[in-house]
């Protein structure tokens, strides 16, 4: 028999193995079966040698007959026959025809497939024939064909589905090998064959089937090197040229490629420059993709991409800046793997993620923080601080989303390492730190982030779940290790329960009520509003806690569930249980819930967190007093590393006693606490005593044997304890003791009585105690405590000073370093308040008189008596007392009607006070009176004059503290709506009156057109008036303008005939229209018919019939729009330099500097109320020559030194300010002689006069003079100089004249040059000739006109528009004073001599200083210098007030004419008189002079009095001004005077003066 092979015509014989019989088409099948199975082991038996004969068995076998056999078992034997040929045949198969290889090849993949199931019974010769295809090559015949890609294609097709688990390693081996030689010998490799075979490495293959993707993953290993070039083909055109197969791969293309970097590195070595390409494209979906798969191939573990490809790792960095927030978020979340999987990346990737914190979305924020916290919980070790401290950061967050998951991963780190046995300390000082970020989001406002941290402390901090042992341990360790600023927080916190606990008792008392007595009605709503306030939310929380208390008034069973939650008795076990009932009761839970159930159920969770005491019961409360006592005895290990663990355990212990009083129980309890009161630390005692107060009310009665032991203990502690411990102690006797209180008191009353006196040593301790015993019992001790008021406390301490105080620069210091006189006068205004507060009523005129003990107090600068022996630390403490014990005194309102207009407004300027301290502690006093609503709205006023505060934070502090009395008051009237005509005691509107009255009396509002004084009042009213315009929903526009518009309609009540007076009020309310008119956009008219209501102390009743539409401000007043503060950014920080102008805005003013004798502009306005001792080198200079000072030119005198009483300095000075808060104006040495002091406001100057100082010829180089223009360096004295001042003895040179700050227009500073001839020619004339008094000064009071100016220079000049022609007003405090070796000489401030050059005038202006030049020169002959006529007047003359500070009230004694000035006689009443005046320095010249005149004891000549204005908000400028040191003049002067006189700009003074002259 024979066969013809396909292809050919040649038949070729069939010859079968020994053994075999022939196989043909007539067989049945069985018989075939049986026949193959021999064929296939006779062939499996033989070797490759002798095998030519069998070429026709195997083209036989090859034929479509058995290819295609219906049997499977045929095709299978005939497969494995097949296989063998290929074996036995190798190299050159029998097989010549391509199409029949290719038939055959297709029938083995088919055969192949019965490697599917292995635990078939043909599986071993599907194995066989797997193994004998792999160990041939066989499949490599078809590499030749053309077809071959089709045949592998379908080879792996089906190695890849046929693969399973069950296979063992030996099947994969034989796969691998079969299917590699495929990849890496073929010639070319189709797409594809490349498709099927990556297509099993990326989802969803690759999860579905996890077998054929580690059959890929290891093919694609092993032809690595051959696959490359078609890899990058691929990529090439799927990247770049956009052209992608048609195969599923299209999609999975960077997932292909995170794989094959995973696999095969290798291959992707050209592939990766074009994904720093995509990294940059313009498609956010190309780049979030590649961002995501470059994140996971940098940060695979063992990956070294980073480092092998570093653009590529900076181009990814770059993508957490991209501007899309997806790229951004996936870039934050590959964080996690870097940190854990690449420490050598964490540097670069944490600076990008401290970046990203502060991304402005919010998402990204959140997944910083999530990411850090994930970081956190994997591997707290690898944590960086670095990381702790971005998270905490981000519990700041301006979401609550982000603080919410800051704070709450935070806490479940701290919990976690807190809970580790043992714990680990170097993880706990890594996050020792969370407790007190915990409690300082407390400080957050809305309820959200309060109900968080308390959640979090009764979760984290200290589990609820603990034993209480355990749990009390926890409690006192976090708080003996909590910050300050976290303890304020728990203090807060544990109130803000106890509120809402309250709040919850009152609703509970009430519902009980109505049940027992229906017709009984209880008013919920306030206490439903203050509890909904509590809640997230506050609308939607107030309806469903109204629902709450209906379910509460319906449901018995519900109220007595929440009735013990608030009861005594409950515990911690029996809370939670009740808790869960409640909740369970709601049913909020349950997936079937309603949005309005589901809002129920949280918010009564809400609830019962803050109610519920899952913290402490009584129990607890005995075992955290056994802590304390451990503490406190240092026993044991719970207080190791804790500061002062026995007082921090007592302030526990006292916060706890204000919320659970009635969880301190037991008589271990009350022994171990009446043991603290016997502990050597003092504040551990007195702090137990606060605790006693609290929780001891029922002592008396339940536990008698306690009461007994402690009444001894607390009276011996009054008498002879330290103030403090006695004032807690008289309060805890009141509070313990029922029965019989006036006997319990009256045995301290005696001893403290007894003991009032200055050496007892108990003295302070005597005052505390009488104060205290004066408050609670009024009636009792009321004979005895008028005797001690009037005898021991007024005359005896308050006016006597026995002690002389260490004279300090400083204006405050600590408490340690005041002087016990001091703190018994401290102590002793305290006492009056209480004596009074007790007695509250005003019997025998006790509270008047009281009161105008206080307010001269505040006057006097806290020197009652004006002795001078009080240093400026303790003064200020003492006028701070004052303040603070009449504001005390006013929240009574009996007593609040007692205070007068002067003593309210002396007590506002204390917010001005010069000491910084004394500032911020009278303001805080005020807020928490206003807070309360205890004080009277009229003090809302004094807040207005905090915009004169130098301080910017100050400033601000203050607009809170309004926005905040704004609001309480504006919610107080929502929450009582049934006020009615009581509202303008609430209504915060109403305090505008009190403002415009308070402001139209301000000392620097010398008269009603004063229009520095009114820009200052400007922005003292806009201080306020923001806060209470800014909402326009929360203000009626219409009646706040009527408001303003009725006062102007009315008079001053304090002045009602004085015209001056009304104007100046009238005046104050066109200020308050202009700024509604100027600063309102948002104006919301709304139709109220309500009329506003004007205090009747404060104003008349109009006039009927008459209307005041006269507008009193000066013309052309200028109302920029200017709201809120002062923008920070335009201020210069720079000393002695004034605010940034515009440059499109033509500059109006300029300031020149003069030389001033007096106090002046405080160079240091922290501090606006104390002037400094400076010295100061000066150097005489002149343009024309130089001359110098003979000994006898330079004799020392002696001054006294006045103190600037009510120096406000305004808000323009805000960057000079130390941190410290404290400031000196700069004034001469000071002298021996007690100085007698003013009122509030005055400047005082005191001039020292000694006839026999002329022989002391003593000369330093502090006593020469400059008269050109210092600079701000000069300026400035440094710490050294002021320690040295203040040590200077009576020979010490008096320092030089202070500079005074003026302005005057720009036009007038260009004049300088074209007028220099002039002003040398004048200088050297004058030295002979001027001055021929010994004392002439210009007045400053306020000018009504402006002085026209022609060719002066030196102060302030306008152009008219109308007539374009100069004008100028002079501004200044204080004129210069010549000085004499036996008489300090003042002389008159030239207006020529002593200005800086001013600029060029117009054309027209020059034109018409041509025309009255003649005239100029006609009057220089007639004019004259004169003095006053009297010593007084002189001395009146010379009162040079310092800005900001009121006329004096009192012309003080004066000595005689002769020189005897600068002695004064001592005044016993202490009502203070202002009299000041200071020598200066002058030249050489007028100094000879000046002494000659004196001693041929010629009388002066009157002079006419030049009127120039003080100025208010001003700082000394560089800018080489000549001094007023220098002689003027004949004709400048002249000139001067002669338009004084003809624009009338003379004040009263000044017309007197002039009318003297000859």
């Amino acid at each position: 028999m024979s066969v013809i092979a396909r292809g050919t015509t040649k038949a070729v014989k069939i010859v079968y193995p020994p053994g075999c019989k022939e196989v043909t088409e007539e067989l049945g099948k069985d018989e075939l079966v049986r026949r193959l199975k021999l064929i296939a082991r006779a062939f499996q038996d033989m070797g490759q040698d002798d095998n030519e004969q069998f070429t026709g068995l195997a083209l036989h076998l090859a034929t479509d007959f058995f290819l295609e056999h219906q049997n499977k078992d045929v095709r299978l034997l005939v497969a494995c026959c097949i296989a063998d040929v290929f074996r036995i045949f190798a190299p050159e198969a029998p097989f010549r025809d391509a199409s029949h290889l290719k038939d055959i090849f297709m029938f083995l993949n088919k055969q192949l497939r019965g490697l599917e199931n292995p635990n078939s019974p043909t599986f071993k010769r599907y194995f066989y024939l797997l193994e004998n295809l792999a160990w041939v090559k066989s499949f490599n015949i078809c590499i030749e064909l053309d077809d071959s890609q089709e045949i592998f294609c379908s080879l792996f097709k089906l190695m890849f589905s046929v693969i399973n688990e069950k296979h063992t390693s030996k099947v994969k081996n034989f796969m691998i090998d079969m299917m590699t030689p495929l990849l890496t010998e073929a010639d070319v490799v189709s797409q594809e064959l490349l498709d099927i075979l990556l297509l099993n490495v990326v989802e969803p293959h690759k999860s579905q089937n996890r077998q054929a993707y580690c059959l890929a993953k290891e093919l694609l290993i092993r032809a690595s090197n051959a696959i490359e070039p078609y890899v990058q083909q691929f990529f090439n055109n799927a990247l770049m040229l956009g052209k992608t197969s048609e195969s599923e791969l299209s999609e999975h293309l960077y997932d292909l490629i995170y794989e094959l970097n995973a696999i095969a590195p290798t291959v992707l070595l050209s592939v990766l420059p074009q994904l720093e390409f995509k990294l940059k494209s313009n498609e956010e979906s190309e780049r979030k993709q590649v961002t995501k798969i470059l994140s996971k191939m940098f940060s695979d573990p063992g990956s070294n991409l980073a480092e092998q490809n570093k653009p590529l790792w900076n181009c990814f960095l770059g993508r957490f800046n991209d501007i899309s927030i997806t790229v951004r978020t996936i870039c934050v979340q590959s964080a996690v793997n870097f940190v854990l999987n690449h420490p050598e990346l964490v540097k670069d990737v944490i600076e990008q993620v401290k970046i990203r914190q502060h991304d402005a979305e919010e998402t990204v924020r959140i997944e910083v923080v999530n990411t850090l916290l994930n970081i956190a919980r994997k591997n707290f070790d690898i944590t960086t601080p670095e990381m702790l401290d971005v998270i905490k950061e981000r519990t700041r967050d301006k979401r609550f989303k982000i603080r919410r998951d800051a704070l709450n991963g935070l806490g479940q780190l701290y919990k976690s390492i807190t809970n580790m046995d043992p714990v680990s300390q170097d993880k706990l000082k890594k996050i020792v730190w969370v407790k007190d970020k915990v409690f300082h989001a407390y400080y957050q406002q809305n309820p959200e982030d309060r109900l968080l941290v308390e959640r979090i402390f009764n979760i984290c901090l200290v589990p609820y779940q603990l034993p209480p042992d355990e749990r009390m341990k926890r409690l006192y360790q976090l708080y003996a290790t909590l910050d300050e600023p976290a303890t304020k927080a728990f203090h807060e916190m544990m109130k803000y329960r106890h509120t809402v606990r309250t709040c919850v008792k009152y609703l509970l008392d009430g519902l009980d009520r109505m049940t027992a007595n229906p017709r009984e009605h209880v008013v919920f709503l306030p206490k439903i509003q203050q509890l909904a306030r509590t809640l997230p939310d506050q609308q939607k929380a107030l309806e469903q806690v109204k629902k709450l208390n209906e379910l509460m008034r319906d449901d018995r069973r519900l109220r007595l569930l929440m009735r013990y939650l608030v009861s005594p008795d409950c515990n911690c076990r029996k809370a939670n249980d009740n808790v869960r009932d409640i909740l369970q009761k709601l049913g909020g839970g349950n997936a079937n819930c309603t949005q309005s159930q589901i809002l129920l159920y949280n918010n009564t969770k809400s609830l019962l967190e803050r109610v519920a005491p899952v913290m402490v019961d009584s129990n607890a409360m005995s075992m955290l007093v056994k802590h304390v006592e451990d503490a406190v005895k240092g026993q044991g290990t719970i207080a190791d590393g804790i500061i002062d663990p026995g007082e921090k355990g007592a302030q526990l212990l006292l916060c706890m006693s204000g919320v659970f009083p009635h969880y301190f129980k037991g008589e271990d309890t009350f022994d171990s606490l009446i043991s603290f009161l016997k502990d050597e630390d003092e504040i551990v005692a007195d702090i137990t005593l606060q605790v006693f107060a609290n929780c001891g009310l029922g002592l008396e009665t339940e536990s008698p044997e306690i009461f007994s032991k402690l009444l001894p203990i607390l009276q011996h502690t009054a008498r002879i304890g330290n103030p403090k411990q006695a004032k807690h102690a008289l309060r805890c006797i009141n509070s313990i003791v029922r029965n019989n209180k006036e006997s319990a008191l009256s045995q301290v009353f005696d001893y403290v009585k007894d003991n009032l006196k200055p050496e007892s040593a108990n003295y302070i301790t005597s005052i505390v105690a009488l104060g205290h015993i004066s408050y609670m019992c009024p009636e009792e001790f009321s004979q005895s405590m008028k005797t001690i008021v009037s005898k021991d406390i007024v005359k005896d301490l308050l006016m006597q000073d026995r002690t002389h105080g260490q004279p300090v620069m400083d204006s405050w210091y600590g408490d340690h370093l005041v002087t016990e006189e001091t703190n018994a006068k401290i102590q002793a205004m305290k006492l009056l308040m209480r004596w009074l507060l007790g007695l509250k009523s005003n019997v025998n005129n006790s509270c008047t008189s009281t009161l105008r003990l206080f307010y001269t107090v505040i006057v006097h600068e806290g020197d009652l008596m004006e002795k001078g022996l009080i240093n400026k630390p303790e003064l200020a403490r003492l006028r701070l007392q004052a303040g603070c014990a009449i504001l005390k005194l006013a929240e009574e309102p009996v007593f609040a009607d007692l205070l007068q207009r002067e003593q309210f407004q002396a007590l506002a300027l204390l917010i001005n006070d010069s000491c910084y301290h004394v500032r911020v502690k009278f303001a805080d006093k005020l807020h928490k009176g206003l807070f309360a609503l205890k004080l009277p709205l009229e003090f809302m006023s004094i807040f207005s004059l905090a915009a004169n505060d130098p301080v910017r934070e100050r400033r601000t502090c203050i607009k809170r503290y309004i926005q905040l009395n704004i609001q309480r008051r504006r919610d107080f009237l929502k929450q009582n709506t049934a006020l009615g005509g009581k509202m303008y005691l609430y209504l915060p509107d109403y305090a505008m009156p009190y403002t415009v009255h308070l402001l139209a009396h301000d000392p620097d509002l010398k008269s009603f057109d004063d229009v520095q004084a009114l820009k200052n009042i400007k922005e003292c009213l806009w201080f306020i008036m923001e806060p209470l315009v800014s909402r326009s929903e929360e203000y009626n526009y219409q009646f706040f303008r009527r408001l303003i518009e009725n006062i102007k309609q009315a008079k001053d009540a304090q002045g009602p005939e004085d015209e001056d007076t009304n104007k100046k009020l009238y005046a104050v309310c066109d200020l308050a229209l202009g700024l509604l008119q100027k600063n309102l956009t948002n104006i919301v008219l709304k139709d109220e018919n309500v009329d506003p209501v004007l205090p009747c102390k404060l104003f008349t009743k109009p006039e009927k019939g008459s209307i005041n539409t006269t507008v009193y401000l000066p013309k052309d007043f200028n109302f920029e729009k200017k709201k809120g503060l002062i923008d920070p950014t335009q201020v210069n920080t720079n000393q002695g330099t004034f605010y940034k102008r515009k440059q499109d805005q033509q500059p109006t003013l300029e300031t020149i500097i003069v030389e001033s004798p007096g106090p002046v502009v405080n160079p240091h306005p922290t501090c606006p109320r104390e002037p400094n001792v400076k010295k100061k080198k000066l150097k005489l200079k002149d343009d024309s020559s130089e001359t110098s000072e003979t000994p006898d030119a330079e004799e020392k005198t002696q001054k006294k030194t006045g103190k600037v009483r009510g120096k406000r300095v305004t808000s323009e000075q805000a960057d000079n300010v130390s941190e410290s808060g404290e400031s000196e104006v700069s004034t001469e040495a000071k002298s021996p002689t007690p100085v007698k002091k003013g009122g509030r406001g005055k400047g005082k100057n005191v001039k020292a006069n000694k006839k026999g100082d002329a022989t002391k010829n003593e000369t330093t180089d502090d006593s020469s003079v400059n008269s050109g223009g210092d600079s701000v360096e000069e300026m400035e004295t440094s710490q050294e100089v002021k320690d040295s001042s203040s040590q200077d003895t009576e020979s010490a040179t008096p320092p030089p004249p202070k500079k005074r700050i003026l302005k005057r227009t720009v036009a007038e500073a260009i004049k300088q040059s074209a007028q220099q001839a002039t002003a040398k020619k004048g200088r050297k004339k004058s030295s002979d000739t001027q001055e021929k008094s010994n004392e002439e000064e210009i007045v400053p009071e306020k000018s009504e006109k402006k002085a026209p100016q022609k060719k002066g220079k030196g102060v302030i000049n306008g152009e008219n528009k109308k007539t374009k022609a100069a004008k100028r007003t002079v501004e200044e405090s204080d004129s210069d004073k010549s000085e004499d070796s036996t008489t300090p000489k003042k002389r008159k401030f030239n207006l020529e001599k002593d200005a800086v050059p001013a600029p060029k005038l117009g054309k027209k202006a020059a034109a018409g200083n041509k025309r009255k030049k003649s005239q100029d020169e006609e009057v220089e002959s007639n004019e004259s210098t004169s003095r006053p006529s009297t010593p007084e007047q002189a001395s009146q003359d010379s009162n040079f007030k310092s800005p900001g500070s009121p006329a004096p009230k009192a012309t003080p004694k004066r000595g005689t004419a002769k020189g005897k000035a600068g002695t004064r006689g001592t005044s016993k009443s202490p009502v203070s008189s202002t009299s000041s005046t200071t020598s200066s320095q002058s030249s050489p010249a007028t100094k000879t002079t000046s002494s000659k005149k004196q001693t041929a004891g010629k009388s002066p000549k009157p002079s006419a009095k030049v009127n120039v204005t003080n100025v208010r908000k001003a700082k000394p400028l560089s800018n080489g001004t000549e001094g007023s040191s220098k002689t003027t003049g004949k004709k400048a002067k002249a000139t001067a005077l002669l338009k004084a006189i003809q624009k009338g700009n003379l004040n009263k003074d000044g017309k007197k003066g002039a009318g003297k002259k000859k």
